[in-house]
This record gives C-alpha cells, structure tokens and sequence, in this order.
C-alpha cells in the first residue's frame, strides 16, 4: 500500500536547462519525418530509399482557428446567394459557430432542428402535423396537432429581422429526396434560408444544391 502511495505521488524530475534538454523540445514541436514499414520493406527502406511520411504543421496548430479568417464575407454571400447549404464541419466541432454568429449578426433569426426524430420535412416544417405523445403504457393514446414550425416561425420574427435560417444538424440521416426539399424550402418561402449539417470533414466543406463544391476554411 505504501509503495502504491508513493508511486501515485511521485513527482516527476525537474526539466533540465541545458542547451541540449531546450534543443529536443524545439525539436518536438518542428515538422518530423517519421518512417513507415510496409510489405517487403527491410529496415523501412526499398532499393536503396527511405520510405518516409512528413508531418507538418501549420499556423492554424499554433493560433485559434477562429481568430484569423478571410472568409466571412464569401460566407455571407453564398448563404444569399444560394440560400441552401449543406455545410461539413470538423469532428471537434466549434467552427461551425463562427459562421452562425455572423449570420445572427446580420439580422437572421434561427430554428434549429436535430434531423433524427424529425420525421417528414415536409410535413412538419410547412404543414399541421400531428405528434403523439408517449403514453407510457398507462394513459390513452392521444394525439395532437401542431402549427407548421417554419410558418409560426415566420409568423413571430421581428420587423428588423432579415430572414429566418433552418439550421439542421444530424442531416446525414435524411434521405435524398428529403434533402432536396431542404433545398426547395428557399423557394417556397422566399424568407428561410437552410443550413444543413450532413457530415464532417478536416475542415468546413460546403456544398450547394448545384453541386458547386467550395472549401471555406483554410
């Protein structure tokens, strides 16, 4: 038990501040070459070569990816412009609020939706759609009938407000032909503007109903 203590506790040694001990930590955090072993490699090498990856890195590593864009301006464009979006952010996520941001400073209003559970876009974004509620087994089954959600949204926007922007996440899950009335939804009201979050990518891919495909974060 004691030896258990002193091995959690165990502090670990002071850095050294030789030239040599600073040398390998500058080292550690310049781009690296690294080998790759691979089928009838000897030694990671082939007729004389070193088979090699290098990994490098890039400002965006060292500085916020949030704290020097160029691409706002062509984002707000294209949101006007095409007025449906299908938008890939990276996996750890954050980025795709910079964009959302911009568009709330510009006047938009937001329903955010979650695609799993959405069922029929159709229906339950421009139609009175019932919903039964779950009964657990114990009460009867019951069901209930909603307004359109994008048209009592648009019903309660402010007089200033500039639009109304269907922000879906999860929207990998739908179908094609749900997708495309995603797409359409700008036609039939003039006043929405969709974003929908069908995937991930290294970085924010966007894409739009016309197949024009666009890397906006560099």
């Amino acid at each position: 038990m004691a030896a258990t203590t002193c091995y959690y506790h165990r502090s670990p040694p002071l850095p050294s501040t030789t030239l040599q001990h600073r040398w390998h930590l500058l080292h550690a955090m310049t781009p690296t070459t690294v080998a790759m072993r691979r089928p009838g490699l000897v030694g990671g090498r082939r007729n004389g070569m070193r088979v090699a990856v290098k990994s490098e890195r890039g400002i965006w590593d060292f500085i916020g990816g949030d704290l020097v864009k160029f691409d706002l301006g062509q984002w707000l464009s294209d949101v006007e412009k095409h007025k449906a979006l299908a938008i890939y952010p990276p996996h750890e996520g954050g980025y795709e609020g910079r964009y959302l941001n911009r568009l709330r400073y510009q006047g938009y209003q937001f329903l955010d939706l979650s695609a799993r559970g959405l069922g029929d876009p159709e229906t339950t974004l421009t139609k009175i759609h019932p919903v039964c509620p779950p009964h657990v087994g114990k009460q009867p089954i019951a069901r209930w009938y909603f307004p359109p959600e994008v048209d009592y949204r648009l019903s309660l926007l402010p007089s200033n407000a500039k639009g109304l922007v269907v922000w879906v996440i999860e929207a990998k899950v739908l179908s094609k032909a749900e997708l495309q009335f995603l797409a359409l939804l700008p036609t039939l009201r003039p006043n929405v503007r969709v974003i929908a979050e069908c995937g991930n990518w290294r970085k924010v891919h966007v894409e739009t109903a016309q197949r024009n495909r666009r890397i906006i974060h560099e």
